[in-house]
């Protein structure tokens, strides 16, 4: 019985030995827990901190990377010299990438990059008012100069115009002279020569007794007209308005007003202004001429000079 008890009573003492230990077990695992939680406010503390101080030095360069770019588009606009400034940016977009580099990151670093930034970029805002400065200057002798160079333009224009007045009142006084050069065929007759060589002077004729026409002017005296060779062109219309011509007989064509006429006959001569007589002769070819009323127009050198008629009956 009694070593029984003495059995139960070891188990007890065990027990209790074993909740004890269990017990410190626990309170050395609490106290652990605690520690590693402590650990981990002072880290995060630390990591909020640092990403605090981050953000803000990322927020500085934007600013700085934003106000270097208007840097650079005033100064090119006032026509300054950027290659620094661009250097410039392509450090700090280097710096703005390395900034997630935990290894290279240094705060005290940045912010000693962030001043020189902030130092020349206010060294630049003297740069620009000098340019500016600079600029006005030049603007005021550009436009002293655009004054001067209007003032030539008016002067070439007013030239311009006095060349066209002159152009216009040449070309006015050569269609003049052209027009005051123009013969005149004055006293103009009609002869119908028979087939026997006889002629009839007057206005009316026989059908049967016209074998050729022969068309007589005087030129009158024209003093502008140049003494020369000139050519005259005889048409003779028919009662329906018909040019008699026989290409084979020498009539053909030429150009008046720019529009091509048929002759039916000319004549060559060389003009002296002495008043001279002109006979241009056309032959009907042996085809009888009809009844009615025919015009007859004369034309040298660009002009119409003379016109007539005759009657067939």
């Amino acid at each position: 019985m009694d070593y029984n008890q003495e059995q139960k009573q070891d188990r007890k003492t065990l027990l209790w030995a074993a909740l004890a230990v269990l017990l410190l077990l626990n309170l050395v695992l609490v106290y652990f827990i605690y520690h590693e939680k402590q650990e981990n406010l002072v880290k995060d503390k630390i990591i909020t901190a640092k990403t605090e101080e981050v953000l803000f030095i990322k927020t500085k360069l934007d600013s700085i990377s934003v106000e270097l770019d208007i840097k650079i588009a005033e100064i090119q606009k006032l026509g300054g010299s950027v290659d620094s400034l661009m250097a410039m940016k392509a450090q700090l977009e280097k710096d703005k990438r390395e900034l997630k580099n935990a290894n290279t990151y240094s705060a005290a670093n940045y912010n000693k990059k962030i001043k020189s930034y902030e130092t020349t970029l206010s060294e630049k805002d003297g740069e620009i008012a000098r340019l500016r400065q600079e600029l006005g200057i030049a603007e005021s002798k550009n436009e002293e100069l655009s004054q001067k160079v209007t003032g030539l333009e008016s002067e070439r224009q007013q030239l311009s115009d006095s060349v066209v007045n002159y152009s216009v009142q040449n070309r006015e006084l050569t269609e003049k002279v052209n027009i005051a050069s123009a013969l005149r065929a004055e006293n103009l007759t009609v002869n119908a020569v028979s087939s026997k060589g006889k002629e009839r002077k007057g206005d009316k004729f026989k059908a049967k007794r016209i074998d050729k026409l022969r068309i007589n002017f005087k030129l009158g005296e024209n003093a502008v007209a140049k003494q020369n060779e000139k050519e005259f062109f005889l048409r003779i219309l028919d009662p329906e308005g018909a040019v008699l011509s026989d290409m084979a007989t020498g009539s053909g064509s030429f150009m008046f007003s720019g529009k091509e006429l048929i002759y039916s006959s000319k004549q060559s001569i060389s003009f002296d202004n002495s008043g001279q007589s002109v006979d241009i002769f056309y032959g009907r070819g042996g085809i009888p001429l009809k009844d009615g009323k025919y015009s007859i127009e004369v034309y040298s050198e660009g002009f119409k000079i003379g016109q007539g008629d005759f009657t067939v009956k």
